[in-house]
């Protein structure tokens, strides 16, 4: 299974090394401050709350450095957005660690690696990137969350309301929310394991709203491939049903979102199939292959910041499942999926 697969967090794209001064930085934030709302706005419900984070990171251009940081790590990358009506594009820089440029316009995606000189082209629905909170439209969302603002404060020179989105079962996080005033745009992001502790934050520390970024600059930018080597990463939408596998019992709230696989080359082991369900907020992704002895050498759980990973062998096949969920999420994925042909 290619790295590239498992980039399920909203800052996979962006996992780079900062200095000590970052961290001083963040550590030293003020405390926000309780103001006295318009009732218009405290009464917002969890759909307009998100609805108006969506349609400010998808109508609104802007341009920033953000952070994200964790016990495990702490991250940078800048960040360049346009839109012209439905037309997406973005460019990520990672600024630190390995040199990489990340292009997406709409569902088409290339990846620069500066040291190998490659230029990776391939489809995907979305990069499932920081500052997008929503992962999917999804009027079942209020069965699941409710919404609670908590006050106001400042991140990155903008004044923005911060919103609690508290889970109402134990198979998801929470997330804290500053979503800035005007806009609506989300400029920081806390998520929140079950008992409030924060496991990872992503936040702008330099942000222009409405700035002067052309989409038809960025496509030119996409475009530029010379003097790199370009590989098509070819991916084939695929049924979970016809591929023999399923669900004994859906997961609370988690609805299919999307099968993929790589297209089969020739000589090569079957690929990996990797299957997407989400709640709106969170997502998971389950990734299933054949068992390879000398590859998947051992069962287990692996976290970083938000993002869990289990892996485990089932007969003649091995389990990958990601996502930004508690374990017991996923152990309930694995613990439905099952094969329905040999």
């Amino acid at each position: 299974m290619s790295m590239s697969m498992l980039s399920s967090g909203r800052a996979a794209v962006a996992v780079v090394s900062l200095g000590l001064a970052a961290c001083t930085a963040l550590a030293q934030a003020a405390p926000a401050t309780v103001d006295a709302a318009p009732a218009a706005v405290e009464q917002r419900s969890i759909g307009e709350w998100l609805t108006r984070m969506h349609d400010a990171s998808r109508k609104r251009a802007y341009t920033g450095t953000f952070v994200v940081s964790s016990e495990a790590m702490l991250a940078s990358a800048r960040i360049w957005h346009a839109c012209e009506g439905e037309q997406q594009i973005e460019r990520v820089d990672a600024l630190t660690g390995p040199p990489r440029t990340t292009f997406r316009r709409n569902d088409h995606v290339v990846t620069f690696l500066q040291d190998s000189k490659v230029a990776r082209m391939e489809k995907r629905e979305a990069l499932g990137l920081f500052p997008n909170l929503l992962q999917a439209a999804d009027t079942s969302i209020a069965e699941f969350y409710g919404a609670k603002r908590l006050g106001q404060d400042r991140v990155a020179g903008f004044e923005a309301d911060i919103v609690l989105l508290k889970p109402k079962d134990k198979l998801r996080f929470g997330y804290r929310v500053w979503s800035e005033k005007k806009s609506g745009l989300v400029i920081k992001l806390q998520t929140l394991d079950v008992d409030g502790k924060v496991l990872e934050q992503a936040a702008f520390s330099e942000l222009q709203i409405d700035a002067p970024v052309r989409l038809d600059s960025l496509a030119r930018m996409m475009n530029k491939t010379a003097g790199y080597r370009t590989e098509r990463v070819e991916t084939l939408v695929a049924d979970p049903a016809a591929e023999g596998w399923a669900l004994s019992e859906p997961v609370p709230g988690f609805r299919s979102m999307s099968c993929i696989k790589r297209a089969p080359q020739p000589g090569m082991p079957p690929s990996t199939m990797q299957w997407v369900f989400s709640d709106g907020l969170a997502s998971v992704s389950l990734f299933v292959e054949p068992y390879d002895a000398q590859r998947h050498l051992k069962e287990g759980l692996v976290g970083m910041g938000a993002t869990q990973s289990l892996m485990r062998r089932s007969e003649d096949w091995w389990l990958t499942a990601v996502g930004e969920v508690p374990v017991a999420t996923l152990k309930s994925f694995a613990a439905a999926l099952q094969r329905t042909r040999k």
